[in-house]
């Protein structure tokens, strides 16, 4: 029942943005710590970033997107987002959103070990 739905995916160009969303339901966000994942065509999935539960106080990302992607949580709403900017060819693959139970409120894994509950997938393709 626990359920990660992704959407925003699309075409983009280089220097482009998109903001992905992931709308969470069948458990208490609040709790939950929410990784972005994605995996390229003929690549290993990858952890993208990462927000701590609660108030998302502990943010990570991966060295590729570090200054050019912003995670956030909208606990009232049960929605989590990842604003992408400045996209680039290296940005294409497919996103996912998951979540993994808290046990703290103050760090976040990037490893998909982690997480429990995942969502579909959304597919984000930056081309001229």
């Amino acid at each position: 029942q626990p359920q990660l739905v992704e959407s925003g995916g699309g075409l983009v160009q280089p220097g482009g943005s998109l903001r992905l969303s992931c709308a969470v339901s069948g458990f208490t966000l609040d709790y939950y710590a929410i990784g972005w994942f994605r995996q390229a065509p003929g690549k290993e999935r990858e952890g993208v970033s990462c927000i701590s539960s609660r108030a998302g106080s502990a943010t990570n990302y991966a060295d590729s997107v570090k200054g050019r992607f912003t995670i956030s949580r909208d606990n009232a709403n049960s929605m989590v987002y990842l604003q992408m900017n400045n996209l680039n060819a290296d940005d294409t693959a497919t996103y996912y959103c998951a979540a993994g139970r808290a046990v703290t409120d103050y760090v976040c894994y990037e490893s998909p070990a982690y997480y429990a509950y995942w969502g579909q997938g959304t597919q984000v393709t930056v081309s001229s």
